[in-house]
């Protein structure tokens, strides 16, 4: 259950950065609001996580899903770079994520 909530903190993470992305600066209400909501849920979700799970791993996880989601967000969606290098550093974040979900400390 642990990991289920850990991987959804780190969907939701994807969500409240591409939300602030759209806020523009905290100007545009709606996004701004879906922002703070969804990064409140998403270190909500994550406390939860942290009670069965050590901090280094959950929260290199954590990081990881967010971070590797917003990439390829603003690569799909965002128009921005998809070079081989960044596509390959994003494949090595990738490989962290699975690697420390494959040992489970």
């Amino acid at each position: 259950m642990a990991w289920l909530m850990l991987f959804g903190a780190g969907l939701l993470e994807i969500v409240w950065a591409i939300a602030l992305k759209q806020s523009a600066g905290f100007t545009r209400p709606w996004p701004t609001a879906l922002g703070v909501t969804t990064a409140a849920a998403s270190f909500a979700m994550l406390t939860v996580a942290l009670k069965s799970l050590p901090v280094g791993t959950a929260y290199a996880v954590w990081v990881g899903v967010g971070a590797l989601g917003v990439a390829v967000t603003g690569i799909a969606v965002l128009n921005e770079s998809h070079s081989p290098a960044r596509l390959t550093f994003l494949a090595l974040i990738l490989t962290g994520v699975i690697g420390l979900k494959a040992i489970g400390e």
